[in-house]
């Protein structure tokens, strides 16, 4: 194995792992908001780290610009989205309300 293909595969796999990190966020915060950052931050930071993975395995090749405007699109849209996510749910005041129910717990409580 070459260099850039042992820091491909560290980058790809470690975007993987944050990426991963993220989704398990997903499913344990309880809160709009905390869900929130979970689905923004870590998942742009791990995205980015899959790309440059990407990018370093691809080398010289043209399709390395479309990976640095995928990347470039999930660090303008991502911030953005999760701003008015949060702007919603603070604004309707239901950062801590039923937002925040798991498919688990909707299930259980309209059995009753």
């Amino acid at each position: 194995m070459s260099t850039a293909e042992i820091i491909s595969t560290a980058l790809v796999l470690g975007g993987s792992l944050v990426a991963l990190t993220a989704s398990i966020g997903l499913l344990r915060f309880r809160d709009t908001l905390s869900r929130m950052h979970a689905a923004t931050k870590p998942q742009t930071f791990g995205l980015l780290l899959v790309l440059s993975g990407v990018g370093v395995r691809l080398g010289e090749n043209v399709d390395v610009g479309m990976l640095v405007l995928a990347g470039l699109f999930a660090m303008i849209t991502a911030p953005v989205v999760a701003q008015r996510i949060g702007q919603l749910a603070y604004r309707e005041q239901r950062a801590d309300s039923g937002l925040t129910r798991t498919p688990t717990e909707v299930a259980t409580r309209d059995d009753d």
